[in-house]
Order: structure tokens, then sequence, then C-alpha cells
């Protein structure tokens, strides 16, 4: 009997730069439990618990969520996931200025658009729907500007970190169809490198 390997990614980058749809790909391909950093904050937000009153703080501040405010968050899921593969996504939260700046959202449905890429049919409303879309507080501008400082402050240590170790595979790209190919063969291989160690 071969033992299946579990896997374990962490996918890092700022918001807007395709996270969540790469991650989609990664559930469907890999068949990983996807733990979304975001869906966690958006859910303690809407259901105001203590911790999210927190991050809503922050986050109409233009701040980075707190390293131990977010691990509370994310480890309280983790902790139930021992023996499971999963995905870690948006843990830290980053920032890309000028795609957040563009990009506009469908509350009740939560379809996402891109005035530069992804555009409505007909501006500021919803494709489906017809109703009006939003910018979120936090793709704004001035509160971007800030999280993009943020980000590079806090983010870029904890990347140099896991870097040294060897640990870090870093993709490049303006579109997900065109990095998708090279994240999906890295992942296959290192599986498939894990599998012959185990053997």
């Amino acid at each position: 009997m071969v033992a299946q390997r579990i896997l374990r990614a962490v996918i890092m980058g700022p918001p807007g730069s395709g996270k969540g749809t790469v991650s989609a790909r990664i559930v469907k391909s890999f068949g990983v439990k996807h733990i979304s950093s975001g869906d966690i904050l958006r859910a303690n937000i809407k259901q105001q618990t203590e911790l999210g009153l927190l991050v809503r703080s922050c986050m109409d501040q233009g701040q980075l969520v707190p390293d131990g405010l977010m691990s509370r968050l994310i480890l309280k899921d983790l902790k139930s996931m021992e023996h499971i593969s999963w995905l870690l996504d948006g843990f830290p939260r980053t920032t890309i200025k000028e795609r957040l700046t563009s990009r506009w959202t469908h509350i009740s449905s939560g379809r996402v658009y891109n005035t530069d890429f992804n555009p409505p049919k007909v501006p500021g409303f919803d494709d489906v729907t017809g109703e009006p879309l939003v910018q979120r507080d936090d793709d704004k501008p001035d509160t971007v500007t800030q999280r993009l400082k943020a980000y590079e402050t806090q983010t870029q240590p904890v990347l140099e970190f896991y870097r040294s170790k060897g640990v870090v595979k870093t993709f490049t790209g303006t579109e997900t169809n065109k990095i998708w190919p090279h994240v999906e063969e890295f992942l296959h291989q290192r599986i498939s490198l894990d599998s012959q160690r185990a053997a």
C-alpha cells in the first residue's frame, strides 16, 4: 500500500494578481482544500466577530491585517486539516495598485470586473443582472497606496526567509492563462519528486 502524499502550499502575491483564479485551478487539478484568507476575513467581518471588527478597522485605514491577527484566524482552520492537502491563499495579504484601482465588483454575486482587461459590457453595470458595480473601499487609490507600502515592509522579509530555505517558486506574468501552465507543470513535478523520495 502506497501512502498518499499530502500537498501543503501557500500562494502569495498581491490582491488582484490572479491568486484566486490560479488557486481555483490548483484546487480543481490537484484536489486540495482551498483556504482563502480573504474569505475568512470577509466571513468574520460579516459576522461581526471580535476579530472581524479589528480586521475591518485595519482595512478601513489601508493597513495590512497584522500577522498575529491573521494567524489566529488561519490557524483555527488549519488545525482541523491535519491529514488533508491544502492551499493557503492570500496570507499574508498584499496589493497591486494598478489592477486593484481598476477592479469593480458585483456585490451580491461576487463577480469581479477589471476596466483594463475584463471590463463589463456596459461600464459600471453587471453583465448578468444589470445592477450597478461598486469599488470596494480597500480597492480605492489612496487605500491601495498605503497597502502597497505595508506589503513592501512586511511581506518581503517573509519571502526572503523562505527563499533562503529553497522553498519559494516565483511565477511572473500579467495573464492567468499564460502563468497557469507553468504553475501546473511545477506542481506535477514537485508531487512526483516528493512521491519518489517517499518510495
